[in-house]
């Protein structure tokens, strides 16, 4: 999860691409003009090769702020995680 947000932090698509599961990966990953400006890491449970991350992360664009909380799932494969996908504003977040 960490190494992911570092990726859109910092722009780097090659390494989303290489940390999302190709089932769901899509064409072209979109890296638009949003600062990221902090990570909070508020939950992770790991069941086999299954896992879920539950984050806030902070960003700006020109004076906006906001966050994004989301609940992702990453399973393991050829034994490294990879992004499944999340759910935005899960409950209780």
């Amino acid at each position: 999860m960490r190494s992911r947000y570092t990726a859109f932090a910092v722009g780097d698509d090659r390494h989303l691409a290489r940390t999302w599961h190709p089932r769901t990966r899509p064409d072209e990953i979109d890296l638009d003009d949003i600062e990221w400006v902090g990570l909070v890491v508020e939950d992770a449970a790991e069941e086999g090769d299954a896992a879920t991350v539950t984050f806030r992360a902070a960003w700006r664009r020109g004076t906006e702020r906001g966050e994004l909380a989301e609940l992702s799932r990453f399973v393991r494969r050829a034994g490294r995680w990879v992004y499944v996908d999340g759910v935005v504003n899960p409950p209780g977040a």
